[in-house]
């Protein structure tokens, strides 16, 4: 009997050695991504053992659209700077710049590019993390509100992991720090809402 196939891929731990090299700070956040990314396939395999079956797929982007309070974190601003400046597709970089120069809180995230995310690869933990079985989110639907049953809860033992690993990119490297950092949720105090940065800044930065 042939195996059916996982809703979710497995995960792959994002790599660019030339870069990592040049900016150790990367690593933090490639674990960090690959950790959230283990956690959701296993909740997303659990959920499908209990005949649950997942809503999101490609060419979905409602969520995209919808959420305003998308909560990124220090390690992650660096790294969106980062991956579009350095790592994006030189004509996809073209097209995204007046949308970040133009972009207002309210609308759709500002990375979501005629309806596909532009940097997928260094999506945010919030972004990583939502997930949605049964249907998919009606226009302007935020499930995690209408319908928080059909929301996958991210795996605490994975969630903590990925917080962990980016630790360090805040100077606290030490058992006795990290743990003191953990306790008072340290990195998810330093979270900004996305929709309410100025991009502009970043379009600035972009090479035409």
């Amino acid at each position: 009997m042939k195996a059916k196939k996982a809703a979710y891929g497995k995960p792959q731990r994002l790599k660019f050695p030339a870069e990592q090299a040049a900016n150790p700070w990367l690593v933090y956040a490639f674990e960090a991504y690959y950790h959230a990314d283990v956690g959701v396939a296993k909740g997303i395999q659990q959920e499908e053992h209990n005949g649950r079956k997942l809503a999101c797929a490609k060419g979905c982007s409602n969520c995209c659209k919808s959420h305003t309070t998308i909560p990124i974190f220090p390690l992650e601003l660096l790294g969106l700077y980062w991956y579009v400046t350095k790592i994006m597709p030189a004509d996809t970089r073209t097209r995204l710049k007046p949308q970040l120069a133009n972009h207002v809180a309210g609308t759709p995230c500002p990375f979501l590019l005629e309806g596909v995310c532009s940097v997928h690869p260094m999506r945010p933990l919030a972004c990583r993390h939502f997930n949605v079985f049964g249907k998919t989110c009606a226009e302007g639907e935020d499930a995690f509100y209408t319908r928080r049953e059909d929301v996958l809860t991210p795996l605490k033992f994975h969630q903590d992991a990925a917080y962990a690993a980016m630790l360090p990119f805040h100077g606290m490297v030490t058992p006795e720090q990290k743990q003191a950092a953990m306790q008072q949720s340290y990195v998810q105090q330093q979270a900004r809402v996305l929709q309410e940065i100025d991009w502009a800044h970043l379009a600035a930065r972009i090479d035409t």
